[in-house]
């Protein structure tokens, strides 16, 4: 049974993801699943640190960008509740230089107020390149 609260494809998240920060990274939702979701970036000058290398700021905004999208989708009422990130971690465990890394995202607890999500960065080789995990609140929305 899906986790999902909310109705959506991966023609949605793309349009979510315009006008940001993921959308200037290059960053593209590729996958839905009952409990998972999962996106790419390009490993280009877009991403590289300044030898050349996959940045770890990189890593960490799109593993940001799939659990505060994942934590969004399980909110029943987006019209007056947020998601909102309060904790983030990231191991760097391999560097990347070229191609695309993928990242997907799984949930560890979604709570009435906290979410726990696992966010695991592969390289095209399956190689673990950035193991996260994200804490989210949801909170009610400004009236």
């Amino acid at each position: 049974m899906a986790i999902w609260k909310q109705d959506f494809n991966l023609d949605d998240l793309n349009m979510m993801n315009q006008n940001t920060m993921g959308e200037n990274m290059g960053l593209q939702f590729t996958g839905i699943g009952e409990d998972f979701l999962e996106a790419t970036i390009p490993v280009d000058h877009r991403n590289h640190q300044p030898l050349g290398l996959l940045h770890g700021g990189a890593s960490v905004a799109l593993a940001e960008t799939l659990g505060s999208v994942a934590a969004h989708l399980c909110i029943q009422d987006t019209s007056t509740q947020s998601a909102v990130g309060i904790e983030i971690n990231a191991n760097h465990i391999r560097s990347a230089r070229n191609g695309i890394v993928k990242g997907k995202v799984t949930p560890i607890k979604i709570g009435r107020q906290i979410q726990i999500w696992d966010i695991e960065i592969k390289d095209e080789k399956n190689r673990l390149v950035c193991k996260s995990r994200l804490t989210t609140m949801t909170v009610k929305l400004a009236q």
